[in-house]
C-alpha cells in the first residue's frame, strides 16, 4: 500500500479545490511539459478526457425519491478529482490518462454460487433495466465528500435474474487488469485486479446501484466506465469501478484495501464518524468546492435507511 507522509501529499487534497486550480493555473505550464507518468519504464502522454461534451446522453430517465436534496458537484468536479488507482495515485491522473480505457466492447463475467453463471456483454446486463437518476452523496475515506447524480439501477434487479443459489451470502466485484488499458497497475501499488465485496443483504438493499452514467450522460472513463457499483452509505472505495466479474460466494471475499492494509480498511467500510482512521480523523468533511468542513454523519447521512442491517453488530469492530 501506498503511505504518504505529509511532504508527499498533494496540494489538491489539503487545499480547498476553487484556491487551489487558481495556483495551478499559473503553475500550468511549466507542469505541462514534464507532467508523464513514469510506468514500469515506459512514458505515457497526457490527454485529459472530456467529461461533458463528448459523452453520450442516455435518453429518458426516472428521478428516484432515493436521491438527496443537496444540490450536486458540477460536471467538472467530479469528472477531475477522482480516485482510481489504476490510472495513478493522484486524484486528477485518473481525468489525465484514462482515456487508454477501451469500453466497446465490454462484458461481466456472473459465476459462483448462481443459477445462471455466464459470460454476458453489457448490453445483456443492461437491456432489461430501465435507468434512473439518483444524486447520492460520496464520502471518502481521506475525509472529502461529493454530491453525485448518477444514472443507474437497483444491483438488487440484476442479482434476481440470476438467480443465487442459498449459499450465496457474498456478492465479489472484480475490475478489469489489463496494464496496457490501466497504466497504474504496472506498478505494485494495490495487488492488482481491484476486488470488492458486500454481504448479500446489502447488495439486494435498493440504495445500491449499479451505475452506467452521472448527469443523464453515459459514465466517463476516469469515473469507472462502463459500469460501477455505487454504495452511497459506505466510503468511496466500496464502489468499485470498470467491472468485469460478479461472483456470489458462501465465504467473505477478502477485498483489495483489506488485503493491503486490514487495520485501516475493514470489510465493511460504512462511513462510521466514531471509527477514527489511524492517520486522521472521521468526524468531520470537505465537500469539494466548499472551504469549511461539515460533519460528518453516520452511514453518510443513510441511516435510517440502513442501520437496521447491522443490528447487534459491533460497528467499531466491524469496521
Amino acid at each position: 500500500m501506498l503511505i504518504k507522509r505529509p511532504d508527499d501529499i498533494k496540494p489538491s487534497e489539503i487545499t480547498a479545490e476553487g484556491i487551489y486550480r487558481q495556483r495551478r493555473h499559473f503553475l500550468g505550464t511549466a507542469a505541462a511539459t514534464t507532467a508523464l507518468l513514469a510506468t514500469g519504464g515506459l512514458l505515457l502522454p497526457q490527454r485529459e478526457v472530456v467529461a461533458a461534451t463528448d459523452l453520450r446522453p442516455l435518453g429518458s430517465l426516472t428521478k428516484s425519491p432515493f436521491s438527496t436534496t443537496e444540490k450536486p458537484n458540477s460536471v467538472e468536479e467530479i469528472t477531475r478529482y477522482n480516485n482510481f488507482y489504476e490510472f495513478g495515485t493522484g486524484k486528477e491522473d485518473p481525468a489525465k490518462y484514462a482515456h487508454t480505457l477501451n469500453t466497446e466492447p465490454w462484458s461481466v463475467t456472473i459465476a459462483g454460487e448462481v443459477e445462471k453463471p455466464g459470460r454476458y456483454t453489457l448490453e445483456d446486463i443492461l437491456q432489461p433495466h430501465p435507468l434512473e437518476e439518483r444524486i447520492y452523496r460520496l464520502r471518502c475515506v481521506e475525509a472529502w465528500s461529493m454530491v453525485i447524480p448518477w444514472v443507474g439501477f437497483p444491483l438488487a434487479d440484476l442479482i434476481k435474474r440470476f438467480t443465487p443459489t442459498s449459499r450465496a451470502r457474498y456478492v465479489e466485484f472484480v475490475t478489469l487488469h489489463d496494464p496496457e488499458q490501466m497504466p497504474g497497475q504496472r506498478r505494485p501499488t494495490l495487488d492488482w485486479p481491484y476486488v470488492e465485496g458486500l454481504r448479500i443483504d446489502e447488495a439486494m438493499h435498493p440504495l445500491t446501484i449499479l451505475a452506467v452514467g452521472l448527469y443523464g450522460k453515459e459514465l466517463p472513463k476516469q469515473n469507472g466506465a462502463p459500469l460501477r457499483l455505487v454504495v452511497p452509505w459506505k466510503y468511496g472505495f466500496k464502489s468499485i469501478k470498470s467491472i468485469v466479474a460478479i461472483r456470489f460466494t458462501e465465504q467473505m471475499p477478502v477485498s483489495t484495501w483489506s488485503r493491503s492494509n486490514p487495520r485501516e480498511y475493514g470489510f465493511y467500510s460504512n462511513v462510521n464518524p466514531e471509527v477514527r482512521h489511524p492517520r486522521w480523523s472521521q468526524q468531520r468533511e470537505r465537500r469539494i468546492g466548499e472551504f469549511r468542513k461539515r460533519e460528518t454523519l453516520p452511514f453518510n447521512g443513510y441511516a435510517e435507511q440502513v442501520a437496521h442491517l447491522y443490528s447487534g453488530m459491533d460497528l467499531k469492530k466491524n469496521f
